[in-house]
C-alpha cells in the first residue's frame, strides 16, 4: 500500500493515544461509560497562489506612482533643465568703537576695539536679503525678470516667468538666492544661482552693495538716535538763556541800570560821606558853644547845616526801605531783589547751557566713535561649471517619495481590505 493509501482520511478519527487509554481503564475501573474519542479535523494543505486582479492593480499603481515620474525626472533633467551656476558671497556686521584721549587717560589699554555686532544688524541684514525690498532695488540694477527667464521656454520648471508679479519674483528670488545664516557668528553665506557665472556673480554683487548701503543707513540712524535727545536738551538750554538775558536786559531799561553794584556802592558811599559830614558839623557846633554864647550867629548857621545833613541822611536811607519809591516806581531794596532773581536764572540757565551743551559734544563724539561696517570675507566668486541643478540627488529625492507615496497607499488599501 502507498504512503498516500496509508494516510488516515481527514474525517476519520486517529488512533486513540496514551493519554486516552489512560482515560478508558480509569473509566472502566470506576464502572463508568468510555469517554469519546477525540476527532482531531485537519485542514487541507494550501493551493498554489494565483495572481489576482489585486496583484495587476498594485503593478499598475507602482508603474504609475514610482517608474513613471522617477523616469519624466531623469529625462527632463537631462534633455531640458538648463545648467545653473553659483556665487558665493560671505559677509558679517562688524562694529569698531576708537577709544578716545579720556580712555587712554583713564584706563591705559583701551585702544582700539573690534568686535561684532551682537547679533541684532545681522538679523536685520539676513531678514532684509530675503526681503522684497532688496528684490526690487536689484531688479532695478539688473533687470532680474529678463536674467533669469532666458530659458524659460525648454526649461518652465527652473526658469522664470517674465510676466510674473512681484510676489513671483521674490518667491523665485529665495529659490535663486539661499542664505546661510549662524546667529551665534553673525556669519552669513549668500549663494546665488543663475544661467551664467556672469549674471550670478553680478546679482552677488549687488547684494553685497545694497547690504552695504543698508548698514551704512543703520549706522546713521542709530547716530541720529544717540543725539536726538541731546540735541533736543541743549535746545531747551539754549532758549532758557535767551530768555533769561533778555528779561535781565528789559529790567536794565525799565528801571535805567547798567550796574546794580555800582549803584548801590555809589549810594552807600554817598551816605558814608554824609556820616562824615555830620559828625564834622557835630564837633564844630560843640566847638563853637565852648568859645561863643548861644545868640552867636554861627551857633545858629552850624545847627541848620547839622539839621540839613541829617535830614539828607535821612532822605537817603529812605531809599533802601519801602517807605520811598526809586526809578521805575520801586524802592532801591526791591530793586536789588528783583535784580538778584533775574541775575540768578540768568545764573542758573549759563549752567544748564553749559552742562547740555557739554552732553551734546559728548554723545557726538561717542556717536562718532562707534562705527559698523560690512566686512566680506568671501567675495562674489566666478563659477567655471554648472553646479545645479543637482540631478542625482533630485532623481533620489523623487524615488524616494514616489516609492514612499505608493508603499503608504498600498498598505493602506489592504488595511482597509481586511477590516471589511
Amino acid at each position: 500500500m502507498s504512503a498516500v493509501e496509508d494516510k488516515p482520511a481527514a474525517d476519520e478519527p486517529l488512533a486513540p493515544g496514551r493519554s486516552e487509554r489512560r482515560a478508558r481503564r480509569a473509566a472502566r475501573a470506576a464502572g463508568l461509560p468510555p469517554p469519546q474519542p477525540t476527532i482531531i479535523r485537519v485542514l487541507p494543505a494550501a493551493g498554489p497562489a494565483r495572481v489576482r486582479p489585486r496583484h495587476w492593480g498594485l503593478l499598475l499603481a507602482f508603474v504609475l506612482m514610482v517608474i513613471v515620474p522617477v523616469a519624466t525626472s531623469v529625462w527632463y533633467l537631462e534633455t531640458r533643465a538648463a545648467p545653473q551656476y553659483a556665487s558665493r558671497l560671505g559677509f558679517s556686521v562688524r562694529s569698531e568703537e576708537i577709544a578716545s584721549a579720556s580712555d587712554f587717560l583713564g584706563g591705559l589699554g583701551s585702544g582700539l576695539g573690534l568686535g561684532s555686532s551682537g547679533g541684532r544688524d545681522s538679523d536685520i541684514l539676513y531678514e532684509f536679503v530675503r526681503s522684497q525690498e532688496i528684490v526690487e532695488l536689484v531688479d532695478r540694477r539688473l533687470d532680474l525678470r529678463s536674467l533669469w527667464s532666458r530659458h524659460v521656454e525648454e526649461d518652465p520648471v527652473f526658469g522664470l516667468d517674465p510676466d510674473g508679479t512681484i510676489e513671483d519674483l521674490t518667491a523665485y528670488w529665495r529659490r535663486m538666492v539661499r542664505v546661510a545664516y549662524d546667529a551665534s557668528s553673525g556669519l552669513m553665506e549668500i549663494t546665488v544661482l543663475a544661467f551664467a557665472p556672469e549674471d550670478a556673480r553680478a546679482v552677488a554683487e549687488a547684494i553685497r552693495e545694497e547690504s552695504t548701503l543698508r548698514i551704512n543707513e543703520l549706522v546713521q540712524t542709530a547716530r541720529a538716535d544717540a543725539m536726538i535727545y541731546a540735541s533736543e536738551d541743549l535746545d531747551r538750554a539754549i532758549e532758557r538763556l535767551k530768555e533769561a538775558r533778555e528779561a535781565l536786559t528789559a529790567f536794565r531799561i525799565e528801571n535805567q541800570l547798567v550796574d546794580i553794584t555800582a549803584d548801590i556802592q555809589g549810594q552807600m558811599g554817598l551816605l558814608n560821606t554824609l556820616q562824615a559830614q555830620l559828625a564834622s558839623a557835630l564837633i564844630d557846633l560843640d566847638m563853637l558853644r565852648q568859645t561863643a554864647p548861644a545868640t552867636d550867629p554861627r551857633v545858629t548857621q552850624a545847627e541848620a547845616r547839622i539839621q540839613v545833613i541829617e535830614a539828607r541822611i535821612e532822605e537817603e536811607r529812605r531809599k533802601f526801605g519801602p517807605g520811598a519809591a526809586g526809578a521805575g516806581g520801586r524802592s532801591l531794596a526791591a530793586t536789588v531783589a528783583e535784580f538778584e532773581r533775574l541775575s540768578v536764572d540768568r545764573e542758573y540757565a549759563e549752567a544748564t547751557y553749559t552742562a547740555a551743551l557739554s552732553a551734546y559734544d559728548l554723545a557726538r563724539a561717542e556717536a562718532n566713535r562707534r562705527s559698523r561696517y560690512l566686512a566680506a570675507y568671501v567675495r562674489p566668486t566666478l563659477a567655471e561649471r554648472a553646479e545645479y541643478p543637482q540631478r542625482l540627488l533630485l532623481i533620489g529625492l523623487v524615488t524616494l517619495f514616489s516609492f514612499l507615496a505608493w508603499a503608504i497607499g498600498s498598505l493602506a488599501i489592504y488595511a482597509l481590505r481586511d477590516r471589511r
